[in-house]
């Protein structure tokens, strides 16, 4: 069995507590965009990067991504990548946009 000694345990919790305030920080930040007067496509796309890196946090710290071999992020980032491109696909190949 491991010990740990207690500086590393602190370093940890502070790292976890600091992440915690940066999420409930964005949290505040996602619900005050919400009441700016963006366009709807402005308005989505900041939401989306607000989620982005709220989910960026969460999948480093407290999945401990952050600290994981260079395959596992290569298939984090592909699938990603593969999210956005099933994401952008419809948007670009729309021929023609339906007014109302």
């Amino acid at each position: 069995m491991t010990t740990h000694d207690t500086a590393e345990i602190d370093k940890h919790v502070r790292t976890y507590i600091l992440v915690f305030v940066g999420l409930m920080a964005l949290t505040l930040v996602t619900v005050a965009v919400s009441y700016l007067d963006l366009s709807i496509a402005a308005g989505v796309g900041l939401a989306l990067l607000i989620a982005a890196v709220k989910g960026s946090l969460v999948a480093c710290f407290f999945m401990h991504l952050i600290n994981e071999r260079k395959l596992i992020l290569a298939v984090l980032l592909f699938t990603v990548l593969f999210f956005l491109a099933v994401l952008l696909l419809p948007v670009l190949t729309q021929s023609n946009a339906v007014e109302i």
